[in-house]
């Protein structure tokens, strides 16, 4: 029986897309979890894009609201924009009523990654704000809590994330995630896919 993690994020520099395929790795190493990365569609025009240097797109899967019924556990990615999600996934999560109707999302767990570029910028609040999207559907946020270990507690170096869940922090966007952050979203990865396969294998 396999058990289907979706890492679904929105990446405009990459620095999200970055910490979203660490956290695949992370679910992948789960004996029996299949994790598969997809982000949500871009909403931007690409001459406004242009204008703010955005690099082009990788070849990640856009994702559809109908494809999120088919997992069994979440971790979901975004840029903050004022110490909320960005836009782009704010738009796919209001077109999941559908899902939200039928309550195909409903009991299934769900964590939480993000970038901000500055360590007031919404590291907590980006995933906090984004939780009100979790509840109305009915799923289950799965937090890292300090299950990272030490790696939580670094004070010699810049590290994002919270007990929310794995985060960088992008600067000026030049700055990319340091190896401790990847290897919090690795840890993220694998402590989500391991609840949600425990929680799959008990239904």
């Amino acid at each position: 029986m396999v058990t289907k993690v979706y890492i679904v994020y929105y990446s405009m520099y990459g620095h999200v897309e970055k910490l979203a395929e660490e956290i695949k790795k992370g679910a992948a190493s789960v004996e029996g979890v299949e994790a598969k990365l997809w982000q949500v569609p871009e909403t931007l025009p690409e001459e406004v894009l242009g204008k703010m240097s955005a690099p082009p797109k990788s070849d990640t899967p856009i994702i559809t609201p109908t494809d999120l019924a088919e997992a069994d556990g979440f971790v979901f990615g975004f840029p903050t924009r004022f110490g909320m999600m960005a836009a782009q996934f704010k738009a796919f999560l209001d077109a999941t009523g559908g899902l939200w109707r039928t309550q195909q999302l409903a009991g299934k767990p769900a964590g939480i990654f993000y970038s901000t570029g500055s360590q007031g910028g919404g590291q907590e609040t980006t995933a906090l704000t984004a939780i009100t999207q979790l509840v109305h559907h009915g799923m289950i946020f799965v937090p890292i809590g300090y299950t990272f270990g030490a790696g939580m507690f670094e004070m010699e170096k810049v590290k994002g994330g919270s007990p929310y869940g794995a985060g960088t922090f992008a600067g000026d966007g030049s700055r990319q995630p340091s190896e401790l952050e990847l290897e919090q979203a690795f840890h993220q990865g694998k402590y989500i896919a391991g609840i949600t396969k425990k929680l799959k294998e008990a239904a």
